[in-house]
This record gives structure tokens, C-alpha cells and sequence, in this order.
């Protein structure tokens, strides 16, 4: 696949990524999938070499959404249940409310990581937080994403314009997993979905939102933690980056 689309897990261990400064994290809410669509584009075409990174965290309302090499065969059985055609990599996936979503609009000349890099770094964000939590989770070579046991609880998608990422990952915690029985989660027949809350987790979407933002920013090296509470509010800085209760796994 090439550089625009969907990147696989590279080889074991981490290059050395470049620190730098501000991280903007916008917390959004419950959002319909195209205007977020939309203004992901519009953010990537209209940044320069100057524009702070960013973090979107958010939920969807139901909607399927199916990648550029996306098979219609992937949708199984069809439902009252948006589809939308989206320009990242992969296959067909399912946002819903109780998923947490999570948007990377990153510079990544500027971080001095490549899209494998990228995605094997969202993924032990990911690990690092279960672990957490006592939940053994591991990646698959050539099947981006991250399972406990023999189920899927994150999917990644990625797309890369000018060496500037965006989409991201989705995360489930406690949801309605049904409507992934009308698909082939991201192209694989009788692929198993699961969730947090399945494995004992008791903490809410908010709480692993902010967790993992936290993991996040670790894994790429920011030194400044911006918070925005909402697209368009004021921007603050924050002494403290959202943490989650307890201490993370080194």
C-alpha cells in the first residue's frame, strides 16, 4: 500500500521521535461523522509548517464508514445504519455512541516518524492503556488495530497528504457491538469485536478518552499540553494533561 492509504505494524521497537512542543487536544462531544469528515479535509489542506498538531476526541452517532479500498461485499446485511465512502485506507468499520474516537491531525516531517511509526505508536498508546487496567491487549503484523485474545477493540485508519496525517482510531468501551454483525469488521470474516467493559472496566468513555489522550501524547513526544473543550471555544493552557487514576505502565 502506498503512503496514502492504511500502514501495517513495522518492525519490533521505536525510532527516536523528535520532541516538540504544543499537542492541542479539542474534546468534542457526540458528532455527526461528516461535518468531523469534512473538517478534518479542510484542517490538513489549509495547515502550514507552523500549525500546532492536534487531537480531536469524540463519539459518532451510529454510521458505518467504508475506506477507499473499501468492498461493498464487506456490508452484509443492509440497515437503517449510514454508510459513508471516506478517503482513508482499509475496509468497512462501525462508529457508535459508547466507542471513543480519537482524531490525529499531525505533522509528520516535523514529528520525524514515518505512517508505520505512526501507527505502531497509536497502538502501544492503546496496550499501555488496558495494561493499565489488567487487560492483556496485543498487535497483529499486517492487521492494524489492537485485540485482546482473538477480538477486536481498537481499529486504526489512517490517511497521509503532504506528510500530514488525519483520521485516527476508534476504541470501544461500552456500546451496542450488534451493528458489527452486519459487516466484516475491517474486511475480515467472522472477525469478533469486544469492548472494555467486557473485561471488567469500569471506567467510563470520558475517562479512557482522556487516558489514552494522555498515552498519546506521550508516545509522540509533546512537551506543552494544550485542552480545548470544544471546536471553536478559547484555548488554555494546562498545567496537567488529563491522567488517567492511575500511574502508567513504564
Amino acid at each position: 500500500m502506498g503512503n496514502e492509504e492504511w500502514a501495517g505494524a513495522g518492525q519490533a521497537g521505536f525510532s527516536t521521535i523528535t520532541h516538540h512542543s504544543s499537542l492541542i487536544t479539542r474534546n468534542l462531544g457526540l458528532v455527526d461523522y461528516q461535518p468531523i469528515f469534512d473538517a478534518m479535509k479542510a484542517f490538513t489542506a489549509q495547515r502550514g509548517p507552523e500549525t500546532a498538531d492536534e487531537i480531536w476526541l469524540l463519539q459518532h452517532p451510529p454510521v458505518y464508514t467504508l475506506g477507499l479500498a473499501g468492498k461493498p461485499e464487506h456490508l452484509l446485511h443492509g440497515s437503517d445504519i449510514p454508510v459513508v465512502n471516506i478517503d482513508r485506507g482499509g475496509q468497512i468499520t462501525y462508529h457508535g455512541p459508547g466507542q471513543i474516537v480519537i482524531y490525529l491531525l499531525l505533522d509528520l516531517k516535523r514529528l520525524g516518524i514515518g505512517v508505520k511509526e505512526l501507527v505502531r505508536r497509536m497502538e502501544q498508546a492503546i496496550i499501555d492503556l488496558l495494561a493499565q487496567y489488567g487487560v492483556h491487549a496485543t498487535r497483529r503484523d499486517k492487521a492494524p488495530g489492537v485485540y485482546v485474545g482473538e477480538a477486536k477493540i481498537a481499529a486504526l485508519g489512517l490517511r497521509i497528504k503532504n506528510n500530514c496525517s488525519y483520521h485516527g482510531l476508534c476504541f470501544n468501551v461500552d456500546m451496542d457491538l450488534a451493528p458489527y454483525a452486519n459487516i466484516n469488521p475491517c474486511g475480515y470474516a467472522g472477525l469478533q469485536v469486544t469492548q472494555t467493559r467486557d473485561h471488567g472496566v469500569k471506567a467510563d468513555a470520558d475517562m479512557l478518552a482522556d487516558a489514552l489522550a494522555w498515552h498519546l501524547h506521550r508516545q509522540l513526544g509533546y512537551t506543552q499540553k494544550q485542552i480545548n473543550h470544544g471546536a471553536h471555544g478559547e484555548r488554555g493552557e494546562n498545567p496537567e494533561f488529563p491522567v488517567s487514576p492511575v500511574s502508567p505502565v513504564v
